[in-house]
């Protein structure tokens, strides 16, 4: 089993960036997806989140407007797009799936830094 998050970097406040996560080793379909973030000294956020079909989505309050997972069951890979970013968004960030007997896997994370 893998998760494999790309596409982090260094952008400037209001830019944008779009995270994938390609999944590996199971039943990618059968599985809920997250985005999670961490800073030093913070709990971990909840981002965003997406049903196994995709038929639904929710966000943290502090992403909504700015921030669209989306996946593709056909390439096992889900995606965070994000816009107008902000410093404090700055961050890991990890990809989770989840499936409904609450089985879980995490991806190595993707450092995200938002700074002019």
């Amino acid at each position: 089993v893998q998760l494999v998050e790309s596409g982090g970097g260094l952008v400037q406040p209001g830019g944008s960036l779009r995270l994938s996560c390609v999944a590996s080793g199971f039943t990618f379909s059968n599985y809920a997806m997250s985005w999670f973030r961490r800073t030093p000294g913070k709990e971990r956020e909840l981002v965003a989140a997406i049903t196994s079909d995709g038929g639904s989505t929710n966000y943290a309050d502090s992403v909504k407007g700015r921030f669209t997972i989306s996946r593709d069951n056909a390439k096992n890979t889900v995606f965070l797009q994000m816009t107008s970013l902000k410093p404090e968004d700055t961050a890991v960030y990890y990809c989770r799936a989840r499936s409904h007997l609450l089985y879980e896997y995490w991806g190595q994370g993707a450092q995200v830094t938002v700074s002019s």
